[in-house]
């Protein structure tokens, strides 16, 4: 018979996993300059599209068909999962836009804050109690947040657009118990029609985007892939890995954009964003922390005999 920690030795790490997902997400705006041609609305519609088909593939593969249809059957389901395609959809438009319009910094701040304001909304609408040091954590980042909005409220919108809306698809995805590799997959076939429409009205300008060139063609086409393979090895991580652990990680992706954002993009980095970014690094600092501690006071419980 094999002991715990020897099960647990044996067990595959997801750490691999989260680091792929992370650096795929963290160099996602690299792969964005490839289709800089392309307006952002109607990327988005492509993207859609193209990550139908793929997620067909890995469910396919994976043999989750029947998570798929289960989840269809089900009206209460099938409207929560409308209401999170909508905000992923909201999310994947300013995200790209901000990229293609070189606000790099507003979209890396942006997926600073989304952890800490999930701990906040986790408050508001599902009834968790924060920690003191959670609670500071969110009061020095609501201080980066104002300073934003003194000194750069023109790109404060970015930043709040994306925390907010990845931060309630989240809610929404917790409150639906279906995997997020199937979930994804019925968010897209909703989304199809519209993105559909898009593509359409698009394809009737002069020189369309798709079909022009097989290069640009391809580049298009991959968008499905960066959107489903992350989120796949994502899905891999979560079951594999402790929450502390994984929230620390998450924030190696905003951290390349950022540096993406100072090196590649050259985007000029103003005084209220550096003091905003200060301040949202001391925040996730103080965050992490408490994870790490509330970790431990947690395994030394486990450890302790009964």
């Amino acid at each position: 018979m094999t002991t715990p920690s020897s099960a647990d030795s044996d067990a595959p790490s997801g750490l691999p996993a989260a680091l792929g997902a992370y650096v795929i997400w963290g160099f996602l705006p690299l792969y964005l300059l490839l289709v800089t041609m392309v307006p952002p609305f109607e990327f988005v519609g492509w993207r859609i599209i193209w990550t139908l088909p793929f997620c067909l593939l890995i469910v396919a593969f994976r043999k989750q068909f029947g998570e798929v249809l289960s989840a269809i059957r089900k009206p209460r389901m099938l409207l929560a999962l409308f209401a999170s395609a909508t905000l992923i959809a909201i999310n994947w438009f300013v995200y790209i836009w901000a990229i293609m319009n070189n606000q790099v910094y507003a979209a890396s701040l942006g997926y600073y804050l989304n952890p800490l304001l999930n701990v906040l909304l986790g408050t508001m609408l599902l009834g968790e109690r924060l920690s003191w040091r959670q609670w500071l954590a969110v009061a020095i980042a609501a201080s980066g947040v104002a300073v934003l909005a003194a000194g750069a409220i023109t790109t404060l919108w970015i930043s709040l657009s994306l925390a907010f809306s990845f931060g309630l698809y989240g809610i929404v995805r917790k409150q639906v118990s279906v995997g997020a590799l199937p979930g994804l997959t019925i968010e897209s076939a909703i989304l199809l029609v519209p993105a559909s429409v898009i593509v359409t009205f698009y394809a009737d300008n002069p020189a369309p985007s798709f079909g022009d060139g097989w290069f640009l063609s391809t580049a298009i086409a991959f968008s499905g892939v960066v959107t489903a393979v992350p989120l796949l090895l994502f899905a891999i991580a979560a079951r594999r890995m402790n929450y502390s652990t994984l929230g620390f990680i998450q924030y190696l992706a905003p951290t390349i954009v950022f540096f993406l954002g100072l090196t590649v993009f050259g985007e000029q980095l103003r005084t209220p964003q550096l003091v905003s970014f200060i301040l949202i690094w001391m925040a996730v600092a103080i965050f992490v922390a408490d994870l790490w501690l509330r970790s431990r006071k947690a395994k030394r419980a486990v450890a302790q005999p009964t």
